[in-house]
């Protein structure tokens, strides 16, 4: 059975009237129906969607040293060409998820691939530091708005169970992969033609996205239309903003100045001031409620502490193969193919042990695995080789993330309200890229100040030991990561979202 989805569906209930400050509609059972006979085209469109967006979280991390060499950056601000997108893209997440909500799945796909592929032309174009960073951060406004989109336009086309779970492992795939890839490509564009291309290359993907997203993308939303939470989402962007700035700025300002910790207390206030906005306003930006579901709680804290170490994994590793090591951006890009390799058999594994034995397993393990490798990483020298110092770690971490990504996933979306898939989205992905802009921010920060303490900070042998250093950070957060979830995350997720509703709201069904 199936059903054929008006141009414009709201999804409404008896609890369409509830006040504003409620949980979300009620969803009629109609609603919730079978696989689309359309879902594999739809399941394409959302995994392209994703793929732009994860693309451009690594794509330029070859062409950092071009983009260095070219524009003038420092060594501490060529940070913030990663962490620009990331910070405005992580706090703006949860806005963005609420927008799919209640705007429309179709109108903000079709909007966030528009945003996506015209700020990526100014990236493309810019002519100094301030222009390139002000361009990826409003590239980071279009993927807040695109990324959540893809995972909620999953969560409401399949069930729960099997049809999803098949679903989340093509996602997760391109996901995990999708970061390895960007690598790939970005040291091809920038070694056949230079770095502006890792932006331009959205351009034509987005042109060909956006008639597809608008003739298969249902228009699903919810009933009622309450105003957007701006004033939350300021807020916690802010807080990340100044939380990541007082960190990297540590470089300068020692952690016990005055500067930096007025401004990392400047980011509590912020935060604190983010959660009681949230306690009152009429329609929040994140109903706090939906954090008493364990399951979705301990799953954003798993993804924020594996972005940690992931994010800055990538950046060091990029900057040891082209610095330390004196590769080509080309076969820079090309030493990340084992990586991509095994991230894609590790969610192949994950979705078959998840359909066994559920998603906590697989989670545990692989987080461990990717904990172990990345310690490995650890051990990089100044006169290393791929052979001996990169395919082996690159093969157990990347297998043990491609483990944990589709099962953290579907860990953190069991059981969660129809209505407030996009904000479970919006969660989970917002944990992810702050994890990876804070992650980034402290990484840079300890190996700075780890290499500037050797003997001859400038020699090959000293900037490897910082390397080093952050490569064993990055592995203990992975590894604490898979102790909360070994400890905290239950082993059959209980439907708490459910337990949230209202008395005689209509609970979802399979099929």
């Amino acid at each position: 059975m199936s059903i054929s989805e008006p141009p414009d569906t709201a999804v409404a209930g008896p609890h369409a009237s509830e006040p504003e400050s409620g949980p979300g509609p009620g969803v009629s059972e109609g609603a919730l129906a079978p696989v689309p006979a359309r879902a594999g085209l739809v399941l394409a469109v959302v995994c392209l969607c994703q793929l732009m967006v994860v693309l451009d979280i690594s794509v330029v991390n070859v062409a950092l040293p071009s983009i260095r060499a070219d524009l003038g950056f420092s060594a501490s601000g060529l940070q913030w060409v990663v962490n620009a997108y990331t910070l405005t893209f992580g706090g703006l997440l949860l806005l963005g998820g609420r927008l799919a909500d209640l705007a429309g799945q179709r109108r903000a796909a079709v909007a966030g691939l528009g945003l996506f592929g015209l700020t990526s032309l100014l990236g493309g174009l810019a002519q100094n530091p301030s222009e390139l960073i002000a361009a990826r951060a409003a590239q980071g406004v279009s993927g807040a708005v695109l990324l959540p989109v893809s995972l909620t336009v999953i969560t409401t086309t399949f069930t729960e169970g099997a049809a999803r779970h098949r679903a989340l492992a093509v996602w997760g795939a391109v996901a995990g992969a999708g970061s390895a890839v960007g690598v790939l490509l970005g040291g091809v564009l920038t070694e056949y033609l230079n770095w502006r291309w890792v932006l331009f290359v959205n351009v034509p993907i987005a042109a060909v996205a956006i008639p597809l997203a608008a003739a298969c993308i249902g228009n699903l939303r919810t009933a009622r239309r309450p105003r957007l939470d701006v004033a939350g989402a300021v807020l916690a962007t802010a807080a990340m903003v100044l939380l990541v700035y007082g960190v990297v700025r540590t470089d300068t300002y020692s952690w016990g100045s005055a500067r930096t910790l007025g401004t990392l207390g400047a980011a509590a206030v912020l935060a604190v001031a983010f959660v009681l906005v949230e306690r009152r306003v009429a329609a929040p930006l994140v109903r706090l409620g939906i954090l008493r579901s364990r399951s979705l709680s301990v799953a954003c804290v798993v993804i924020f502490l594996v972005a940690c170490g992931q994010f800055g994994a990538f950046y060091f590793a990029s900057l040891y193969l082209q610095g330390v090591l004196a590769y080509s951006p080309l076969r820079t890009g090309l030493a990340f193919v084992p990586f991509a390799l095994g991230v894609i058999a590790g969610t192949i594994v994950a979705a078959r042990l998840m359909a066994r034995v559920g998603p906590r397993p697989p989670l545990v393990g692989g987080l461990a695995l990717g904990a172990v490798g990345m310690g490995w990483f650890g051990w990089v020298s100044p006169d290393g080789g791929f052979a001996t110092d990169l395919l082996g770690p690159s093969l157990v971490t990347s297998v043990g993330l491609g483990l944990c990504m589709v099962t953290n996933t579907a860990a953190g979306t069991t059981g969660v309200a129809r209505e407030e898939a996009g904000l479970a989205s919006g969660l989970l992905n917002a944990a992810r890229q702050c994890g990876g802009s804070i992650g980034l921010a402290v990484l840079v920060t300890v190996a700075a100040t780890v290499t500037r303490h050797q003997a001859d900070p400038a020699s090959a042998a000293a900037v490897t030991t910082g390397y080093d250093r952050a490569f064993l950070i990055a592995g203990i957060l992975i590894g604490i990561a898979a102790l909360a979830a070994f400890t905290l995350l239950p082993s059959r997720p209980r439907d708490r979202a459910a337990a949230d509703r209202p008395a005689g709201a209509p609970t979802r069904t399979s099929g």
